[in-house]
């Protein structure tokens, strides 16, 4: 029997049907072949002998079919997803804060104070203990911040599981919530590949650059996370896209690094000074107006450090403009 053919138990002649495999530690019980599932009939069957093994299987999926995102949005009878961002997961009930009703017609004064004490006690229970107290405030800390600094969901996820496991595994105790909450999103923004200088991490932080070293320091080396030595290319678009600079800039700034690297001249620098002094130079060498200042200013970093690095780079090029 060839492998896109079933023989079902009503007789039916062979036919050509959608299939997939089923697990491979379930065997047929007459034969030990394989088994297959025949979803259009809803059957498990033998891929060797033919035997019904299950029928009547229940379909999990939806009814309906959507061809793209916006159309399965708006059939999807579902609520949101489950999510790490939030402390409950998003599982519990929220109370819609506008005084109306399900026909959009306000609420008279006795059933909005009703539904201010329901919102009031439904908060209350949301939060049922000190540890989920935390986790809330956390969660929102870095929710906070990971909106100030331009990052996307996935990293706000990330950054979620680190400070669950970091609150799991008892690491809180001596350190402030807002530390460990500052540390999650910087590692986490460095694990996407999308990272921010402890400067810029700093400013829309609730804690000092040093206590965020020190816990950040902490916190990787407890958890055991693999995280890579941030590259300085990966700062390049987000500052050329900040100074209105052209595509070959860019280019020509992520040029400028790659070989600066292969001469092995940018160890033990810091990767925001080089991108900073690449993004520099590529614009004097693109013919395009930009001072040490507005590349400061952008970096957040010194028009020292610009001057140092970029003179390195420029020499590593073979190109030499005045400085």
């Amino acid at each position: 029997m060839s492998d896109t053919t079933i023989r079902t138990y009503t007789g039916e002649q062979p036919q050509k049907e959608k299939k997939r495999l089923v697990d491979e530690t379930e065997v047929c019980p007459e034969c030990s072949g394989p088994l297959m599932s025949d979803t259009e009939h809803g059957e498990t069957v033998c891929r060797n002998c033919g035997l019904v093994v299950e029928e009547a299987e229940i379909d999990l999926g939806p009814e309906w079919r959507a061809f793209n995102a916006s159309e399965k949005d708006s059939k999807s009878r579902v609520g949101a997803p489950t999510t790490k961002m939030m402390h409950d997961k998003g599982l519990s009930t929220n109370i819609d804060w506008r005084d109306k009703d399900a026909y959009g017609k306000s609420l008279g004064a006795r059933q909005r104070a009703k539904m201010q004490r329901l919102r009031t006690w439904n908060e209350r229970f949301r939060t049922r203990d000190s540890k989920e107290r935390n986790l809330k405030q956390a969660l929102g800390e870095i929710d906070r911040m990971s909106s100030a600094l331009g990052l996307p969901s996935t990293v706000r996820e990330t950054a979620s599981v680190i400070y669950r496991r970091a609150l799991s595994e008892n690491l809180l105790p001596g350190r402030s919530i807002e530390g460990v909450a500052t540390a999650s999103v910087y590692a986490a923004a460095r694990q996407a590949g999308m990272p921010r200088s402890l400067d810029e991490i700093a400013t829309v932080s609730r804690v000092d650059k040093m206590e965020l070293t020190r816990t950040y320091r902490y916190i990787v080396r407890q958890l055991n996370l693999e995280i890579k030595p941030a590259d300085p290319e990966s700062y390049v678009p987000r500052f050329a896209s900040d100074l209105d600079l052209s595509d070959e800039a860019e280019r020509a700034a992520r040029d400028l690094l790659r070989n600066a690297k292969e001469q092995g001249i940018i160890s033990g620098k810091s990767p925001v000074g080089l991108a900073a002094a690449a993004v520099y130079a590529a614009a004097l060498l693109s013919n395009e107006k930009v001072t040490q200042s507005q590349v400061s200013d952008v970096a957040n970093i010194s028009e020292v450090t610009i001057r140092n690095r970029y003179k390195e780079l420029l020499e590593a090029n073979g190109n030499y403009l005045p400085v």
